[in-house]
């Protein structure tokens, strides 16, 4: 047959370009209905689902939804920190040209180019050259492969036809190609190809192939004209003929990429459509793949992009935005991202990925017409936008009009401003409205907006707060109440509930929860390890011969870590257990105290870094403003004097702070079983993203920061922090609560005081569970006998809960899967019925449902049970790293038996006709219960412990049907 034309548009790293002026006509692979994708994970008898994304910091929470998922690599994804059971991460890999960009063209021979593709200002590789396959496998695959990247979608695959003329010619190209492929498999066997085109050589290579992609069959993207285009009818007709032909014989997958403008909605669920129509999997992007496009299935858009003003020099972590709007949109299911309003504001389409955006602005924005014109477009976008103190620029009567909004002349009359009215329900939460007349914001709702809060001077009349239909406001002083005196602040409107109303977020999806397993509170304990040189005061050793063995305070807390079987991880701080460190003397003795702390099976092994930085910032000379931080390459190298422990001779540097101090506790001081888990951040833990991203390096989990300090005498869910904070692409994990030198005034006393915690925990607890347990604190502790009587209360109160102990790393796992958790809707097997999908890594294995809501278990996959408890319901998911259940009134349910609650982790939870059985891991005593079982036989057996002394049972349900 004649060669084909060259392909009309073409994805390349950044996006889909033209190569040519007349459309093309290709051989397509259709998938017959009831053949998934290999490998795939979905559902007997359903087609797979594909992605593409190419742009920067990728959405891996709704990516995750697809069980194939391409990316730019040179993005700077990390697919080895998403590893997801249902998701395959694809690499981009361009097989038939290079860019003079990319890391391998030094490399490559300059005689196996073989021509150039001007409108890339890239060039054609020779794929005739017998090196060649070898050469691309070690230029280019195997880099991917030791990234992490298990599947490969191999671009530019007919771009030999810009150089082959004549039939020998092509025919040698095409075997070279077949050859790049059989070379792939036979170093990586179990890579998965995705061919971009490829046609030719399918009868070669078919059985080596994952699916097959093409591109736009009924809507394009013109490179040159810059403009989205329809698809000939006899173009399409062709193509769809040759798909027949080729999916009969090959049996292989086939995707269909097509495009339409990122604001057309219409158009990308039209186009959607019509390819499913043809039993071929579809995508429907922008031209760019910039933007995350509509598939086989269309996640939860879970991400919130805040806007906020912080004071110059703040570091992230005790900005606004963290510290008061991040803990309400975490609970509600929501991940953030930051960006401050003095930088220039995102570009593009947001609503591809945010669900809504909210501005916590203190003043004027820099740049105000920029950024007026901005949130005037994402208004137009119909983008939700909750506003909280100020809009960030002036209001005047047309910006009003736009927000269905009236601005008011004038000002209070008579000096003050009075409460006329206000909403019960979303504002005056934890205090009454207290308007200023000095700090008010001239405005009053329009037609179709809601008052939440009418203040009045006279005929003076303005709204404080309101609902409006683009989003809402909440002016200041109604959004947070500072209480200077005391150091404290309250919220004023309700912040859970006005943010769910103004940003529309759906009150019925399923909430990604870290505070609950199998329906049990999660209760975990961890040490900094401050202080682990101190001596105890107090000594419960009997004499011999007249003396007494000096005790430290690790000594004491072995004891009680000892007797308690509390899960715990445990730090050191190396410069005080090392012979380099200020306690050489006695250093060799506290390294022997620390083994046998470690050996015991309820601990497990954390650093506190080598000298305990105190102001993270300071010792780093990385400057305040993560969101403005570019991550350094190698180590910093300034002088950490008087902020961390004094190692003489030693200048601050980050990798000797954490892979170092790692390294010395696995080679002197951790069992050979158990090497460090954990980096527990020291000082003020505002900790910027180079010195996380050398943990993530160094291969270990990390916690602390936030301020969770909830107690009767600050009865505020201001002093409850979020989960954590993203900084650059990684994760600072958060202490779901502060230590005990908060509540003992900076470890001045009273010592007593930390038995206080208690308060905290109740109060994340009840009537919301905002937090697990987690006893937190230092080593010092262990040097004062009020302290460790009030950690010995704290232990046996919650120990009688009912909770489910985990180690701090096992929870941070879970944090680290909430981010990246998917979830969408498909059709149930009734008629106009949905069901529910959950997928993630299975470390997260609870979701919330709103109270009197229930998983319908008698068509549920992916889930062992379900219990009321604080908040909501709290639905056990089985680990398998996908749920699905239709979601119904508690009083509809039907008898179908199911796990109540269990205090461990499931494995192998197996629903048969009859029943279900599972095995249950605990770190403790297993204890479960079970509901609906009252004609079942229900019959346990222990296991063997395991290394890590994790008791567990096997249980088997049998009931009557």
């Amino acid at each position: 047959m004649p060669p084909l034309p060259v392909c009309t548009v073409r994805l390349q790293h950044m996006g889909v370009q033209s190569r040519c002026t007349r459309v093309l006509r290709v051989i397509a692979l259709a998938l017959p209905v009831h053949i998934a994708l290999a490998g795939s994970n979905q559902q007997a008898g359903t087609q797979p689902s594909f992605a593409l994304y190419y742009g920067k910091t990728p959405p891996v929470e709704m990516l995750s939804a697809f069980d194939a998922a391409v990316v730019e690599p040179d993005s700077g994804f990390d697919p080895l920190a998403h590893r997801l059971p249902h998701t395959t991460w694809f690499a981009y890999a361009s097989v038939g040209e290079v860019l003079p960009s990319r890391s391998y063209y030094a490399d490559l021979p300059k005689s196996w180019l073989a021509g150039r593709n001007e409108s890339w200002a890239s060039r054609v590789v020779d794929q005739s050259q017998p090196e060649w396959p070898a050469f691309f496998v070690e230029h280019v695959i195997k880099p991917l492969w030791d990234r992490g990247y298990r599947g490969f979608f191999l671009d530019t695959m007919d771009s030999w036809q810009l150089v082959a003329q004549t039939d020998d010619a092509r025919a040698r190209q095409m075997e070279g190609l077949a050859n790049v492929i059989r070379a792939i498999k036979a170093h990586y066997p179990d890579a998965k190809l995705i061919f971009n085109r490829g046609f030719e050589i399918l009868p070669e290579v078919h059985d080596l192939v994952y699916a097959v992609a093409f591109e736009s069959l009924y809507r394009g993207w013109d490179q040159t004209r810059q403009r989205y285009t329809q698809v000939p009818e006899q173009d399409r007709t062709w193509l769809l003929a040759q798909a027949k032909t080729i999916r009969e014989q090959y049996h292989l997958p086939v995707i269909s990429i097509d495009y339409c403008a990122p604001a057309d909605r219409a158009c990308r669920q039209d186009t959607v459509a019509k390819i499913r129509a043809q039993d071929i999997v579809p995508y429907v992007t922008d031209g760019a793949l910039a933007t995350l496009g509509v598939g086989a299935v269309a996640p939860v858009r879970r991400r919130i992009l805040v806007i906020q003003d912080p004071p110059l020099h703040t570091d992230l972590n005790v900005s606004p935005g963290v510290r008061f709007l991040a803990m309400p949109l975490n609970y509600l299911g929501y991940r953030i991202d930051y960006r401050d309003a003095r930088e220039s504001m995102p570009e593009g389409d947001l609503g591809d990925r945010y669900a809504g955006i909210v501005l916590w602005l203190e003043g004027e924005v820099p740049n105000s017409k920029a950024y007026r014109d901005w949130l005037a477009a994402q208004i137009d976008a119909k983008i939700p936008v909750a506003v909280v103190n100020t809009f960030g620029t002036q209001m005047d009567p047309e910006l009003a009009k736009k927000l269905d909004l009236d601005t008011v002349a004038g000002a209070p009359s008579n000096g003050k401003l009075e409460i006329e009215s206000y909403d019960p329900k979303l504002m005056g939460f934890e205090m009454k409205p207290h308007p200023l007349a000095r700090d008010f914001t001239a405005i009053r709702v329009g037609p179709h907006s809601r008052s939440l809060l009418r203040l009045r001077s006279g005929n003076f009349v303005i709204d404080g707060a309101g609902i409006t239909p683009w989003g809402g406001y909440a002016m200041r002083p109604f959004g947070v109440y500072e209480l200077d005196a005391v150091n404290q602040a309250r919220w004023v409107v309700q912040p859970i509930e006005f943010l769910r109303a103004a940003l529309h977020l759906n009150s019925d999806m399923p909430v990604p929860d870290t505070t609950t397993e199998n329906g049990r509170r999660l209760l975990m304990s961890h040490i900094d390890g401050d202080g682990f040189a101190s001596r105890a005061e107090y000594t419960n050793s009997t004499p011999t011969n007249g003396d007494i063995t000096p005790q430290y305070s690790g000594d004491v807390l072995y004891e009680l870590l000892r007797d308690s079987g509390m899960p715990t991880t445990v730090s050191l701080i190396e410069g005080e257990v090392s012979d380099e460190g200020p306690f050489k003397r006695f250093a060799p003795h506290l390294r022997g105290i620390a083994r046998k702390i470690f050996e015991l099976p309820n601990v497990e092994v954390a650093t506190h870094t080598y000298t305990h930085p105190l102001q993270w910032m300071r010792v780093t000379g990385l400057g305040f403003t993560d969101t403005r931080d570019t991550p350094a390459e190698g180590s910093s190298q300034t002088s950490n004097s008087g902020l961390s422990i004094d190692i003489q001779g030693y200048r601050f540097n980050i990798d000797r702070e954490i892979k170092g101090s790692i390294d010395y506790i696995d080679r002197n001081i951790a069992p050979a079983s158990k090497p460090v888990r954990m980096v527990l951040w020291s000082g003020d833990c505002q900790v910027p993203s180079p010195v996380l991203k050398a943990a993530y390096e160094a291969g270990v989990l990390n916690l602390n920061g936030g301020d969770t300090l909830i107690t009767k005498s600050f009865p505020s869910w201001v002093a409850i922090a979020p989960l954590g904070v993203m900084k650059n692409g990684y994760f600072q994990i958060f202490a779901p609560n502060q230590n005990e030198e908060l509540y003992t005034d900076l470890w001045h006393g009273p010592f007593y005081g930390f038995s206080r915690v208690l308060e905290t925990f109740a109060l994340t607890d009840k009537p919301i569970r905002f937090k697990p347990i987690d006893v937190y604190y230092h080593m010092f502790t262990g040097t004062k006998y009020a302290s460790m009587k009030a950690l010995r209360e704290i232990f046996d109160a919650v120990l009688k809960q009912p909770v489910t102990p985990v180690f701090t790393s096992e929870y941070a796992r879970k944090v680290l899967d909430w981010l990246d958790t998917s979830i969408y809707q498909e059709p149930g097997t009734e008629p106009g019925s949905k069901v529910w999908v959950v997928r993630n890594q299975a470390n997260l294995r609870t979701v919330r449902l709103p109270v009197g809501k229930v998983p319908d278990m008698a068509d549920a996959t992916g889930v062992a049970g379900y219990l009321a408890g604080p908040g909501g319901t709290y639905v056990h998911l089985t680990g398998d790293g996908i749920a699905r259940f239709a979601v119904i009134d508690q009083p509809a349910a039907r008898r179908v038996p199911y796990l109540a609650e269990a205090n461990g982790m499931l494995d192998h939870f197996v629903r048969t006709r009859g029943g279900f059985s599972f095995d249950l891991r605990s770190h403790i005593t297993p204890v479960f219960r079970l509901a609906n079982t009252g004609t079942c036989r229900v019959t346990k057996r222990s296991i063997a412990r395991t290394a890590n002394e994790n008791r567990q049972l096997h249980v088997d349900v049998a009931c009557d049907t």
